[in-house]
């Protein structure tokens, strides 16, 4: 096994240094679950593991500030399923944060580090992108923010560069009647890796989007306002050859955890499951 040297810096001033030291072969962690995994396997490509987990200038809070509910990135997924802020306006995220791994895992792992592995797979990215997640980035330049749909670029990999990092993920709060809903498939009940997910959302407009999980190098988003989907009168024919149409622009591949082909239909499946209930919860408001 390679050396690697440790780090727990306290502050971002302290840890850019180091990144900036060692640059792609300084590597940021908080909660571990997926670094520190790779690392007792031997297979962390690295030469710095930099804990971010005792930076003080770095919230563990979640706050609501001019009407967007700001995460910090060393808040864990069980901070994240218990805040009542979340609860009330992103409930899909709550359920999407609640699938990854277990209770031992959701108390150590962190909302910023699943995103920044980058997994086409990861179960809070579907959920976060249809909720118009941004995701604030900290370098030696300043900080600077990107939408979360434009922050992957391949997997595992993101827009931050070597001597950048996470500070925090901002949500906008829905001023007008917004519902939404998340889905995944696994191979098995309890700890796995999603074989797809997604996240459905549908707005004050009727603007209905689909993000895509496990079904491309990056997440998928597809969206449309076709007015059908928001018609009370419309048939579940229509409705299902609509939604078929929009999972259609998923790309997945076969792999370890499940076939091509396979994926394809179980995307469409748990789409339409997600669907139903954001269309069901988007009428009862609209009543």
């Amino acid at each position: 096994m390679r050396d690697i040297v440790y780090y727990s810096p306290k502050t971002i001033a302290e840890t850019l240094k180091i990144l900036q030291e060692y640059g792609e072969q300084g590597r940021l962690f908080c909660g571990g679950t997926d670094t520190l995994v790779r690392f007792q396997k031997g297979v962390l490509d690295c030469d710095a593991l930099i804990d971010t987990k005792q930076i003080r200038d770095i919230s563990d809070r979640i706050t609501e500030e001019e009407h967007r509910i700001i995460i910090g990135s060393r808040v864990t997924l069980d901070d994240l399923i218990t805040e009542k802020l979340i609860i009330k306006h992103f409930p899909a995220l709550r359920a999407a944060a609640s699938t990854v791994g277990s209770v031992q895992i959701r108390n150590r792992a962190t909302l910023t580090g699943n995103i920044c592995n980058a997994s086409p797979a990861a179960d809070t990215i579907p959920a976060l992108m249809v909720y118009g997640a941004m995701v604030h980035i900290i370098g030696g330049t300043g900080i600077r923010t990107v939408g979360l749909e434009s922050f992957f670029i391949g997997p595992g990999k993101t827009v931050c560069g070597p001597a950048e990092l996470v500070s925090a993920i901002s949500l906008p709060i829905p001023n007008r009647p917004h519902a939404a809903a998340f889905r995944r498939l696994t191979r098995r009940r309890g700890v796995d890796l999603a074989v797809v997910n997604t996240a459905c959302a549908i707005d004050a407009d009727g603007l209905v989007t689909f993000s895509l999980g496990a079904a491309g190098p990056t997440p998928v988003v597809v969206r449309s306002a076709d007015p059908v989907f928001t018609d009370p009168q419309a048939t579940e024919e229509t409705l299902t050859q609509k939604i078929r149409e929009m999972t259609d622009k998923g790309k997945p591949i076969t792999d370890i955890r499940s076939g091509e082909e396979y994926r394809k239909q179980m995307l469409f499946h748990i789409s339409w499951q997600a669907f139903v209930q954001a269309r069901t919860d988007y009428l009862n408001r609209q009543a």
